[in-house]
């Protein structure tokens, strides 16, 4: 059983936790667009981690499970590459960025087709 002291404590404590629930949901329009981006960026870092967080040893290999039904035998899979141009053209390659270009990191899966 909790003393007179607890059960204020902890009533209040709810009390709080309830009126700034409230509070959020009253002002949501007004924060809501800020706070969007922010959020939808860290559930992008959060579930697609980049290649900064790989150990140093495993950075520049590629794992076995993502070389695919083609097996061991064929060829390793080239890193994607996002190079944004100067004049605001993104160009994706597997080659190294052309002159000029800024090279950033791809978000995202990659999808590509075997050229013909």
């Amino acid at each position: 059983m909790l003393s007179r002291g607890e059960r204020i404590f902890w009533g209040g404590l709810a009390a709080a936790v309830i009126a700034g629930a409230a509070a959020a949901w009253w002002t949501a329009d007004q924060w809501t667009p800020h706070a969007a981006p922010w959020a939808a960026q860290m559930w992008r870092k959060i579930t697609r981690p980049g290649p900064d967080t790989l150990p140093r040893d495993k950075a520049g290999r590629v794992a076995p499970a993502a070389q695919g039904a083609a097996g061991a035998a064929s060829a390793p899979l080239a890193q994607p590459r996002k190079c944004q141009q100067p004049d605001g053209r993104v160009i994706y390659t597997d080659q190294p960025c052309p002159r000029g270009s800024r090279e950033q990191t791809v978000d995202g899966a990659v999808t590509s087709l075997p050229a013909r």
